[in-house]
């Protein structure tokens, strides 16, 4: 391999590539994801042809902080607001109504959107840097276990994904528990770090299970 994918990658390096539209390796507290622009369609087109996953199933939009995340969504209810509170950054995904110019290829289709701040000092600040959201499913093929080291990355895309940032092993290595509120009742749809008591001492009872697709 050349000298371009064996260097360690910077911060400016993958700014440039999000901006170029092409995915990266990004650690977060959780698993490595595949980054890649939010609001640039053919970038998130990328990431399903990467990953050889189903157009239909939708990407979580990582953001800096809640604020921004409110910017994704078409309703911001107080139990979002109570729960970002509570526990970002950190492994919590939350669904929501989806704003009017979120892309089609990042909700698959859906009136939802996926939104999360990670707790990873590295994701951190590339997502301030970075000034948007990138849409970041976990970094391996469809169907594979979820890379916790720049390494497993590596081994997984090689010099389909040169731009990886090494931020060490992942402190959860387990994906973030995803929280829809895009409905009358709140529902947990993927158990993760976050347990149900965690979030209903938040914002009270809520359902489990899967209610139709998720991220």
């Amino acid at each position: 391999m050349d000298g371009k994918t064996t260097r360690a990658a910077t911060l400016d390096d993958a700014l440039a590539a999000l901006r170029r539209g092409e995915p990266i390796g990004l650690p977060t507290e959780t698993v490595y994801g595949l980054a890649a622009d939010a609001h640039d369609p053919a970038a998130v087109r990328r990431i399903y042809e990467l990953k050889g996953r189903p157009s239909d199933h939708p990407l979580i939009v990582h953001v800096a902080d809640a604020v921004t995340a409110s910017r994704w969504a078409g309703d911001w209810p107080e139990a979002a607001e109570a729960l970002a509170e509570a526990f970002w950054p950190g492994p919590l995904t939350l669904i929501l109504p989806r704003a009017a110019n979120v892309p089609d290829e990042v909700t698959g289709g859906q009136d939802t959107v996926g939104l999360r701040v990670p707790a990873h000092p590295i994701a951190q600040t590339l997502l301030k840097a970075f000034e948007g959201g990138v849409a970041a499913p976990s970094a391996n093929r469809f169907g594979r276990l979820s890379p916790t080291t720049a390494a497993h990355v590596r081994e997984e895309f090689g010099d389909a994904v040169p731009i990886i940032l090494d931020g060490g092993e992942c402190e959860i290595g387990l994906e973030s528990t995803i929280v829809d509120l895009s409905t009358d009742t709140p529902r947990i749809l993927r158990p993760g770090k976050l347990s149900r008591p965690e979030i209903e001492e938040i914002i009270g009872p809520v359902a489990e299970g899967k209610d139709g697709d998720s991220p």
